[in-house]
């Protein structure tokens, strides 16, 4: 996008920066990455408090740089700093925009900060090579070796607002949130796309012994299991009061998973010879069942031995009910 805007015949090359653009540019990434670690603590505070102050701090120090870096600016050319960002100079490193690290996890935004202070330290490096003023020199150095250090500083503001008792609850909480918003939505789609389309498939298998209709009839119950699931489950709870996030997110996995578990024993139909086709569906379908037990006991702590009970007795259930009444 911002290539459409600054197009790369027009931007500047770092090495043509002066050494007044150069503190320039340093101010204005300072000024940017303040304010993104101002935002990762906006966006953290209501689940994360403690990860928000340390983000929090981090900009304090961010901004402790921005105003060394203007000190230095007002000694050297005066009180106007030149207004250039980092979007105007060729390969400098970017960052991502506002509406790209909205939906970010903590620990995405983690490694975000971690990248975003590896790229910061090796600007600085360079920018000190090409100054001559040895007190600018001096100043560029010991940022990019601060910014080296963030790392540490993390890990130390971490230890001072995130202490282990605290980062392990953090984590549980975004556990529960991956599964309110992915793996109980998804879970169902997907118990409901293979089971409730079993009937359908092996009573048209049966029933008509025709391999390419039995795909059409499993393709269309799957596609419309799917669509019907992900509105119903987006359309039925906005996640602000229940805390289960997004609806879009919950409405595509718990649509895309009914879809797959229906297309799962549909797809072997395109097969052209019956009994084969048959044999291979029956499979898959016993690989699915065993699969929703196993979810079932890793995220929502079923005993294995209840979930296997539960999801292959009743798929068992279906099935045979198709058969009979495809046989009838």
């Amino acid at each position: 996008m911002l290539g459409r805007f600054f197009p790369s015949s027009s931007k500047r090359s770092f090495a043509s920066l002066s050494e007044q653009e150069v503190l320039a540019l340093a101010i204005s990434s300072e000024e940017d990455d303040a304010r993104i670690y101002l935002a990762y603590a906006d966006q953290l505070r209501a689940q994360y408090p403690q990860s928000a102050k340390v983000f929090e701090d981090m900009a304090e120090v961010e901004h402790s740089h921005r105003n060394m870096l203007i000190d230095m600016h007002r000694r050297r050319f005066g009180e106007r700093i030149p207004l250039i960002r980092r979007e105007y100079v060729s390969d400098f490193y970017s960052r991502k925009p506002d509406w790209l690290r909205a939906n970010q996890t903590l620990e995405q935004i983690r490694d975000e900060a971690e990248a975003m202070e590896q790229s910061a330290y090796r600007f600085y490096t360079e920018a000190a090579k090409r100054t001559s003023d040895a007190e600018t020199r001096r100043l560029l150095g010991d940022l990019a070796l601060a910014e080296q250090g963030h790392e540490e500083t993390a890990r130390m503001l971490g230890e001072k607002h995130v202490p282990a008792e605290v980062a392990h609850e953090e984590a549980q909480t975004a556990r529960r949130q991956f599964i309110l918003t992915y793996v109980q939505p998804g879970l169902a789609g997907l118990m409901d796309g293979s089971v409730s389309t079993l009937a359908p498939i092996f009573a048209a298998a049966f029933a008509t012994g025709d391999t390419w209709q039995t795909f059409l009839v499993g393709l269309s119950a799957s596609v419309g299991a799917g669509i019907s699931m992900g509105f119903t489950e987006a359309a039925h709870d906005d996640g602000k009061l229940s805390g289960r996030g997004s609806p879009v997110k919950r409405g595509l996995a718990s649509g895309i998973m009914t879809a797959l578990g229906g297309l799962g024993h549909a797809l072997p139909y395109l097969i052209p010879h019956f009994w084969t086709a048959t044999i291979t569906a029956a499979v898959i379908v016993f690989i699915e069942l065993w699969a929703i037990a196993f979810i079932q006991n890793k995220y929502m702590e079923t005993p294995f031995l209840r979930a296997a009970m539960q999801v292959v007795l009743g798929g068992s259930l279906v099935l045979a009910a198709g058969i009979l009444i495809g046989n009838g």
